[in-house]
C-alpha cells in the first residue's frame, strides 16, 4: 500500500482516485461527513460513479433524517447512481473499493491523506468480499421523496410563487444545524405566504410523501398558536369551510421568504 495526499474534501478524493476509472465504487463504513459529501457531490451532477454504500444504521438514520439531504440521496436513487445498504457489523476500515482499486481514508490537519493499492490480487479479494456483503445486507428504507418531486409536484398543485418561494426557505436554512424548521413547518410557512388553503398544502405534503395530514394539522396549530401563522375561513358548497393559511404576525407579513423562515426560526 502507498499513502497519498489526494484532496482536501471527500468530492476531491473522490475525482482523484475514481473519476477516470469507469468502475463503480462500493463505500464500506462511511462516516456522516463522507456521506453528507457523497451525496452532494451527486446532487451537482459532478463525475460520482455509480455508488453502493453500506453504512452504520444509526450513521444513516442521522444522516438521512435531515430533509434535503435524504431528499437529494433519494433523487440520486431514482436515477440509478445510488443504492444504500445497511453495514450489519462494525467494519474494520472504512473503505472505498472498486475493482481496479482499495482507498482508506485518514483525516489529517492538512487534508485527507489516502492509503490506497491497486494490486490486482488484493483489490479483487477486496471488491469480491464487500460485493457479496453488499448483496447480502438489508437496504435502507429511505422514505423521503426526491427533491425534485417535491418542487415538480408543489407547483403544479400549489403553484409556482409557492414553488419558488419554498426553494429560497431551503437555501436559507441549508448547512444550519440548530434550525428547528423542518419540511412541514417550511412548507406551511411559504404556503401561508402565498395565502394557499391548509387542505391543499397538507394533501399535496401527504401525496407526495412528506408527511401525513394530521402531521400538517399538528404543526399548523403549533405554529398557529405561536402567532407565525393565521388562518381564515373559506365556504364551500357542500362540508365544513376550509382554511386558507395566512402569515399571523404583521412584522413578518412583508419578508421575503429566506428572510420569513429566518424569523420564524428564531422564535422556534
Amino acid at each position: 500500500m502507498e499513502s497519498n495526499l489526494l484532496g482536501t474534501s471527500v468530492e476531491e478524493v473522490l475525482d482523484a482516485a475514481f473519476s477516470d476509472t469507469g468502475d463503480d465504487l462500493l463505500v464500506v463504513d462511511p462516516s456522516p461527513e463522507t456521506i453528507v459529501s457523497i451525496v452532494e457531490a451527486g446532487d451537482a451532477g459532478g463525475t460520482l460513479p455509480t455508488t453502493s454504500v453500506l453504512a452504520d444504521r444509526r450513521v444513516l438514520k442521522d444522516v438521512l433524517g435531515e430533509f434535503l439531504i435524504a431528499s437529494k440521496a433519494a433523487g440520486l436513487i431514482d436515477d440509478g447512481v445510488l443504492s444504500i445498504r445497511v453495514l450489519p457489523a462494525d467494519a474494520e476500515n472504512s473503505l472505498f473499493v472498486s475493482s481496479s482499486r482499495v482507498l482508506a481514508l485518514v483525516t489529517t490537519d492538512g487534508g485527507l491523506s489516502a492509503l490506497s493499492s491497486n494490486d490486482d490480487a488484493f483489490v479483487s479479494e477486496v471488491f469480491g468480499t464487500y460485493r457479496e456483503l453488499f448483496e447480502a445486507a438489508e437496504p435502507y428504507s429511505l422514505r423521503t421523496p426526491p427533491l425534485s418531486r417535491v418542487r415538480e409536484t408543489m407547483a403544479a398543485d400549489l403553484g409556482e410563487a409557492t414553488r419558488e418561494d419554498f426553494d429560497r426557505a431551503l437555501a436559507a436554512l441549508e448547512g444550519d444545524d440548530d434550525s428547528d424548521l423542518d419540511e412541514v413547518t417550511v412548507s406551511l410557512l411559504v404556503a401561508a405566504r402565498n395565502d394557499v388553503l391548509l387542505y391543499d398544502v397538507s394533501k399535496w405534503g401527504e401525496d407526495v410523501g412528506i408527511a401525513s395530514k394530521a402531521t400538517f394539522s399538528r404543526t399548523k396549530t403549533r405554529l398557529e398558536d405561536l402567532g407565525l401563522i393565521d388562518t381564515e375561513k373559506v365556504p364551500i358548497d357542500v362540508g365544513r369551510p376550509r382554511l386558507r393559511l395566512k402569515i399571523g404576525d404583521e412584522r413578518l407579513a412583508g419578508l421575503d421568504a429566506a428572510a420569513l423562515v429566518e424569523a420564524a426560526a428564531e422564535q422556534l
